[in-house]
């Protein structure tokens, strides 16, 4: 009875971890936005920067849009400081929306802010 119980528990826990994992793997992909280039403007009106990644949200025409910088360690190589992304500040994002109609939400690999480039992705063309 015991050799049953504990063969089981090596096969399930195991599957358990793996399919445990399958949402966050999903979420800090890029498989959620599409392929396409995208660029958009606007006045920020909030952000929380950190990990998993930060976070700006911006009024663009009356309506927000959740951009996803990157993790501090991507943030600061790129020269993006917390000054920078501060509130009321018009910037222009490069990078990949949500391949979602309806969700206003973009993952940023360049950032323009008064005319200088913030390169998040050096080894991606945006």
């Amino acid at each position: 009875m015991w050799s049953s119980t504990r063969s089981i528990l090596w096969f399930a826990l195991p599957l358990f971890l793996i399919l445990s994992s399958i949402p966050a793997m999903a979420h800090h992909g890029w498989g959620w936005a599409t392929d396409q280039e995208f660029e958009i403007t606007g006045t920020i009106v909030a952000k929380r920067l950190g990990n998993p990644h930060g976070e700006v949200t911006l009024n663009v025409d009356g309506k927000e849009w959740l951009i996803e910088v990157g993790q501090p360690w991507r943030n600061q190589r790129a020269g993006l400081t917390e000054e920078l992304l501060s509130e009321g500040r018009i910037i222009t994002v490069h990078g990949h929306k949500s391949a979602k109609p309806d969700e206003r939400r973009v993952k940023a690999e360049r950032i323009v802010i008064d005319g200088k480039d913030y390169n998040l992705y050096p080894d991606r063309s945006s």
